[in-house]
């Protein structure tokens, strides 16, 4: 990276400080912290500190990893005064406020990136890749019949995708409900595949504590029209899974079986390890695009990030 980018940190916990190594190790100056010192008696930052700062200083862009509640309102006064943002899921806690932060992003020509670390997940782009492939070869031996009705049923040959992401109890990201915290991964890994104006939400529970939701989505226009997406999330389970399982119709021209592809490795306690390419691969992407390369998939990527806080909040 050959400029020297300068940039402010909202929030110095767990993610904030990953974050902030990170950039510092590719040549990013922080000027400032904002962190649990320059809070109100109400816990919020006193907000005519952080406008003077990001007014008076001349910032490249701010790396928000403070409360989800708070994403908006720092996300909006960087943006209004044309520093780019790198902010930590979900967007924003709810549709309006998520789709106003991208609106305003393209509005002030600053770059709007969300930090959902698993759509850079080496395995799930793997599987991505070829699960799309084998869509692709059953719309291909769809169009090799010459009798219509033949090819529709092969055409309409369907699929159901479940993603279930699991973990044991942690008091990080409790001041939003499971659906913000972890339903949001699932729902842009989802959204990196299948078009939001295609989908319907079929049904959508969360349990009485907020940390358990259910939520199944049809696709109901496009090429994939007719198959089932399932989302099962649980932040106080007494498993720790991420995983991806694919079932297909058995028509004449699917695929020839069913299988599950874990996201994450497991150690010999039996629990996820986070895959560090992730994080890695999102903070290069992020500096692609400050550098001014992919920009039409940046903005795709802030769009699909304020779709999949729709879909969670759609209750």
């Amino acid at each position: 990276m050959n400029r020297k980018y300068k940039a402010v940190l909202f929030g110095n916990g767990t993610m904030g400080e990953r974050h902030r190594k990170f950039f510092e190790y590719s040549g990013v100056q922080f000027l400032k912290i904002f962190d649990l010192e320059d809070l109100d008696s109400a816990g919020n930052l006193r907000t005519s500190l952080a406008d003077e700062f990001v007014s008076n200083k001349k910032i490249d862009f701010a790396v928000i990893a403070s409360p989800a509640t708070t994403h908006y309102q720092y996300a909006k006064l960087c943006l209004e005064h044309g520093v780019s943002v790198f902010v930590e899921k979900p967007l924003a806690t709810s549709g309006d406020q998520a789709q106003e932060l991208v609106d305003l992003a393209i509005r002030n020509n600053v770059i709007l990136f969300v930090a959902q670390s698993e759509c850079f997940n080496s395995v799930f782009l793997n599987f991505r890749k070829h699960f799309m492939a084998e869509l692709g070869a059953v719309e291909n031996a769809a169009r090799s019949f010459r009798d219509a009705a033949r090819m529709r049923e092969c055409a309409n040959s369907s699929f159901r995708l479940e993603f279930r992401r699991e973990h044991k109890y942690s008091a990080r990201c409790r001041d939003v409900n499971v659906a913000l915290d972890l339903l949001v991964h699932d729902l842009s890994l989802c959204l990196s595949m299948f078009c939001y104006d295609d989908l319907k939400v079929e049904q959508f529970t969360i349990s009485k504590n907020d940390d358990r939701a259910q939520m199944q989505i049809s696709i109901v226009k496009g090429a994939h029209a007719g198959a089932e997406l399932n989302f099962i999330v649980d932040r106080n389970s007494d498993i720790d899974v991420r995983t991806i399982s694919v079932e297909f119709a058995k028509a004449e021209g699917s695929p020839a079986s069913d299988y599950s592809v874990s996201l994450a490795p497991h150690n010999e306690n039996g629990e996820v390890v986070h895959i560090s390419d992730s994080l890695e691969n999102e903070h290069k992407f992020f500096l692609k695009l400050m550098a001014g390369a992919c920009s039409e998939w940046g903005r795709r990527a802030a769009q699909s990030a304020a779709n999949a806080v729709k879909l969670a909040t759609i209750q």
